[in-house]
């Protein structure tokens, strides 16, 4: 199949050809028409695969060398590289989209029309907008995301903050490369604990304040009743009871138990809706009620449980992952369990093609038991799930006390920001709603500086780094895409979608339109290793492309048609950044 791109006002038409594994749409894929260009040629030239020199095709570290670049050894050919890049670089024969092919030791290098580059990549963003970058990779597969999980009588802090976020961008990612996804979460509200909880809120529970903060006042009991039963045993005994109870259906112990969880349920919903996050399923291990009894008599079956101290065990010290207890001697079963379960039930409700569960580094072990037991268990689909782990968030702490909580985080980076704004009037009276703008940005500063690093790495929380304008934070971020429609709203003029792009020749021009032409391959890499650090790496450097433009690109001013050109060319820019930030879960903001 050929596909042939028009482009107008350049005299060029060409076939381009299609390669299995490209975009076979331009406005898919801008950069995608260059690359074919090369791996159609290069494949003739050599006699190779055209799908292997299309995965070879590269970035060059440095732009004076060319546009794209193909190392030479990736095309596993026999022979002295050097020599073959120097004897197809002499072959290519240029055309209106390649205009140069040249050679430096193994490395090919390649340097395009940056006209139809502009001509592409800006056509691009009009066709598709908010949905530029999307590609239809997964279509027809189903993805189960589950993710944040918060245990309902714990606070929800940091570490959940952090699966929050890593899980919403993953589910993000399945999005955009055409998956049917389903967002989880899958919270923490059944055991031993429910019984502690309960045993607690008789002795210390407050009706009023249960409604008012259901979670910091339930969390308060948890923390007194622990505290009493450090000093007298017997209140764990009385909560193993309490939880027996529950697991034997006793409605006055569930009721309880359910007003808990419902109350909670509401305010996370909150919560989860002022972090822009939300989930298609709230299920829970107190959902897994019939999974569970079929995954203990699956487990009898397949010969996996041992007997210790009255406690059913599965023995997996031959696969250095230890022994682990299914349930207890008193009945009541565990964490690993109900992820059996929980996992039967969801094959069989949605028969994913995968299900990943994001979860701290510290849960690795617990799942890799819990996956080798469903392999164990013969399950088919047993590969077909994953852990995305990641680090932990060091030297935390609010005003506020000792437990943080995500309430206080975000109140505090609210509030930071909110005395930053204040402190330039002109700008400040602009704004419509300063609280919910300084919320937005104090948002922003969290969640650009969980997701700067990566994923593994442990991290300091530092508000006052955090909440900077300076430097690479979310703030700056949020700057540059307010700014860009600063420039639209102040230039006078429509976007006049016929300008003439050919008059965008300025390097600083070329380098915002080579940046956006980059972010389908972005979107496409991250579903490799799901590192948000990537896409903030890639907003930044768009933001630093953009800065680079204002001081001597005017819009307002500049001659009509050199002005329509550029307000395009800003256009195209804010929509790529704003592409970037909604995959990061940010809301891009326009006034600030």
């Amino acid at each position: 199949m050929k596909l042939t791109v028009d482009l107008k006002p350049t005299p060029t038409s060409l076939d381009i050809p299609d390669i299995p594994g490209s975009a076979s749409d331009p406005a898919v894929n801008p950069m995608d028409v260059f690359r074919n260009m090369v791996a159609s040629q290069l494949a003739a030239l050599g006699s190779l695969d055209p799908v292997v020199v299309y995965q070879a095709i590269d970035y060059p570290r440095s732009l004076e060398n060319g546009d794209l670049a193909i190392a030479v050894p990736r095309l596993r050919v026999k022979g002295n590289p050097a020599a073959m890049a120097k004897q197809w670089a002499s072959q290519f024969e240029p055309n209106d989209y390649i205009t140069e092919a040249s050679c430096a030791g193994p490395f090919l290098n390649f340097r395009i029309n940056k006209t139809i580059l502009t001509q592409l990549t800006v056509h691009a963003m009009l066709d598709k907008k908010e949905k530029y970058g999307h590609n239809s990779t997964g279509n027809g597969k189903k993805i189960i995301v589950e993710y944040s999980s918060p245990n309902i009588a714990k606070p929800f802090h940091a570490g959940h903050l952090r699966s929050t976020i890593i899980g919403a961008f993953i589910r993000n990612v399945y999005d955009a490369n055409g998956y049917d996804t389903i967002s989880m979460n899958y919270l923490g509200d059944w055991g031993k604990q429910y019984g502690l909880l309960a045993v607690g809120f008789e002795k210390y529970g407050s009706e009023d304040e249960l409604v008012a903060d259901p979670i910091k006042h339930l969390y308060d009991v948890y923390v007194a009743i622990n505290r009493d039963a450090d000093e007298n045993p017997t209140i764990h005994d009385d909560a193993r009871a309490y939880f027996k109870k529950m697991e034997d259906g006793d409605e006055e112990a569930l009721a309880l138990w359910r007003r808990f969880r419902d109350l909670s349920i509401v305010r996370y919903k909150d919560t989860y809706a002022r972090l822009n996050i939300q989930f298609d399923v709230y299920s829970g291990e107190s959902q897994v009620g019939e999974g569970m009894q079929k995954a203990m008599k699956l487990l009898q079956e397949c010969h996996l449980l041992e007997e210790s101290d009255g406690a059913l065990i599965i023995d997996m010290e031959k696969y250095k992952l230890g022994k682990t207890v299914v349930q207890k001697k008193d009945g009541t079963t565990l964490y690993l369990t109900r992820d059996i379960g929980a996992a039967m039930e969801r094959y069989e409700t949605y028969k994913f093609d995968k299900m990943i569960y994001v979860a701290a580094s510290q849960q690795d072990l617990h799942f890799k038991q819990l996956f080798k037991t469903l392999e164990l268990m013969k399950f088919e689909w047993a590969n077909r799930v994953e852990h995305v782990n990641f680090g932990m968030v060091l030297g935390m702490s609010t005003r506020k006390g000792t437990v943080v909580f995500l309430q206080d985080i975000l109140e505090e980076a609210k509030e930071t920001m909110h005395e930053v704004m204040k402190k330039n009037e002109a700008k400040y009276a602009e704004i419509d709603d300063p609280e919910t703008v300084a919320d937005e940005i104090g948002i922003s500063a969290v969640k650009i500086q969980d997701n700067s690093a990566r994923r593994i790495k442990n991290y300091n929380f530092e508000m006052a780094r955090m909440c900077s304008f300076e430097g690479d934070t979310g703030p700056y971020i949020q700057y540059a895409h307010a700014r860009l429609a600063s420039v639209e709203r102040k230039s006078g003029l429509e976007l006049n979608p016929n300008a003439d792009l050919s008059l965008l020749t300025e390097p600083e021009a070329i380098n915002v339109i080579r940046t956006v032409a980059q972010y389908p391959d972005l979107v496409k890499s991250l579903i490799n290793g799901y590192e948000p650090c990537n896409v903030v790496t890639y907003a930044f450097k768009l933001s630093h492309d953009i800065s680079a433009c204002f001081e001597n690109l005017w819009v307002k001013g500049a001659d009509p048609a050199v002005a329509d050109a550029r307000l395009l060319m800003y256009w195209t820019a804010r929509m790529a950044l704003g592409n970037a930030m909604r995959m990061l879960g940010l809301r891009p903001l326009e006034r600030m």
